[in-house]
């Protein structure tokens, strides 16, 4: 098992892990409702680092929330990880933003997981999930109204959670919604994924690598299959 850091930065909490495998051993973030990044996370690291009892050159991977998310958060992120395993002459692991996210719920009914950041007035970036955290269906950016995930809805409690969950709770209103607009992207839940991609050896390429911003998507409404 090998020990990682682990670095949320995509939406306003401000999250650091070590790990040792999956197994969390220090944690540090901080959510103001604002980004406060550039001044925290360096900061963050280092202690973090430092109440895990180790020190930074026994780190043996970085990994980074990948997106989609915010475009400077992703940017803050992904520079210190980068800079880091330069430095360290270590990997990087890119982990899933809303896969990440998703793994804060695990629904015993066999309900359905729909992870949701906030992105502009109305729109969200948006994954579906079943009870195994298995993702259906591709990420997208997508404008919600009083019909979207109908179809979902119709045959599966569906809990949608973060903070673009927030925009849906005034206009879905089905029986079978549930709204958990408190949870926020951690890197408590990030050492699962990323502890996974390093006994794989799934690295990303450093002089290459860039965050996930979904932009290529363009805004609209769910895929048929969610809502009908």
């Amino acid at each position: 098992m090998g020990i990682i850091l682990n670095i949320e930065t995509a939406t306003k909490n401000c999250s650091v892990s070590v790990a040792e495998g999956s197994k969390t051993m220090a944690l540090k973030e901080l959510n103001e409702g604002a980004f406060s990044h550039a001044e925290k996370l360096h900061v963050f690291i280092e202690e973090t680092v430092s109440k895990a009892g180790l020190k930074l050159k026994d780190v043996q991977a970085v990994a980074v929330s990948k997106g989609p998310g915010s475009y400077t958060g992703l940017r803050i992120g992904v520079s210190a990880a980068k800079g880091l395993c330069f430095a360290l002459d270590i990997p990087l692991i890119s982990v899933a933003t809303l896969k990440s996210l998703a793994l804060q719920v695990s629904p015993e009914d066999g309900g359905v997981i729909v992870p949701m950041l906030d992105a502009r007035r109305m729109e969200v970036y948006s994954a579906v999930f079943n009870d195994k955290h298995h993702q259906l269906g591709e990420t997208q950016a997508e404008i919600i109204d009083s019909t979207s995930y109908s179809g979902l809805l119709e045959k599966n409690t569906v809990y949608f959670l973060g903070d673009g969950a927030e925009k849906c709770k005034g206009l879905i209103k089905h029986k079978n919604a549930r709204f958990l607009t408190e949870k926020f992207p951690s890197a408590r839940e990030m050492a699962i994924l990323s502890a996974q991609k390093f006994e794989n050896k799934d690295f990303e390429d450093l002089a290459y690598f860039e965050p996930y911003y979904l932009k290529d998507f363009v805004a609209g409404k769910p895929k048929n299959y969610f809502n009908s």
